[in-house]
């Protein structure tokens, strides 16, 4: 039995005229009903009465009339789906971030105007350090993820840069080097640092690090957090200074205070988005040049 035999045997049942059927089925009447004795031969049961002028439904026809329609419209159904899936006007993706990459605004922008425009695609969202979004990516367990590091083993993934944000210093309020509009990096130097886990993120530490060393001092870490956003809790607690991605200047938190750091080169961190090179997702790739275009 096939899906044609089934639109057969409908469009007959509608019309109640096997002619009338083959009109509007653009076939011929008697290999149509060729096909529907075929069809009955193949149930075991009459579906139609024949009459002179037309036929009507058995009780038998009469249920299989209900199944026959209820599958093809759920045919149609998968077909209008697969097809909008293919153009990425429908399904999820699962996008994966380090701590500090929500807070820049072309992350939720990006998110908010693309659901905005197919509103049938869905997100799944995901923290984690840059090594474990990288792993998922690459287990296709994500789709694309928003990191600070570079990628130091490719194995299929590809990393690009989106955009380089501005750092600031995050200073207990009452601290003396609050009382200043901005800072320069060397001003921060006898200062004790409360830093981001190397392990959870190697991008923004070495960033830290590097810029430190370019101007003329190695930080003292006093104390590690494995989140961001726990350093500035330390950083509130009075237990040192830290430096995040300005966008992280926007977070209110009681006790800390931001300051933008100046100097030249400017002191910046990359935002990048890793993908798998051969991503065939409609959806994804739609999505993913949405964020270039935003960047």
């Amino acid at each position: 039995m096939e899906l044609r035999h089934l639109r057969y045997f409908v469009a007959v049942a509608h019309e109640g005229h096997v002619t009338r059927a083959a009109e509007k089925l653009h076939m011929q009447q008697p290999p149509l009903s060729q096909q529907i004795r075929a069809l009955e031969r193949e149930i075991g049961a009459p579906l139609l009465l024949r009459h002179p002028r037309g036929v009507s439904l058995t009780d038998a026809g009469r249920s299989f009339l209900a199944d026959a329609e209820a599958i093809l419209a759920s045919v149609e159904r998968a077909t209008v789906k697969a097809r909008r899936t293919a153009r990425g006007e429908t399904g999820r993706i699962a996008v994966g971030f380090t701590t500090s990459a929500p807070f820049h605004p072309l992350v939720a922008r990006a998110i908010r105007e693309f659901r905005r425009e197919r509103p049938d695609i869905s997100f799944v969202l995901e923290e984690n350090s840059s090594g474990d979004l990288l792993a998922a990516v690459r287990d296709e367990r994500l789709d694309i993820a928003f990191i600070r590091a570079g990628l130091a083993d490719p194995q299929g993934l590809a990393v690009e840069e989106l955009l380089h944000e501005e750092m600031a210093a995050a200073l207990p309020a009452r601290h003396p080097l609050a009382r200043r509009p901005k800072l320069a990096l060397k001003d921060l130097a006898a200062e004790d640092f409360v830093l981001y886990r190397r392990s959870e993120g190697r991008g923004l530490y070495d960033v830290i690090i590097a810029a430190c060393s370019a101007a003329g001092f190695s930080p003292h870490i006093s104390q590690e957090a494995p989140r961001i956003v726990s350093t500035l809790n330390l950083v509130a607690a009075g237990l040192g200074i830290t430096i995040v991605p300005a966008s992280l200047s926007r977070l209110p938190l009681e006790g800390v205070t931001y300051r933008p750091l100046t100097g030249r080169p400017p002191f910046r961190v990359p935002l990048n988005l890793a993908r798998r090179r051969d991503e065939a997702s409609a959806a994804t790739l739609a999505f993913i040049d949405r964020v270039r275009r935003l960047a």
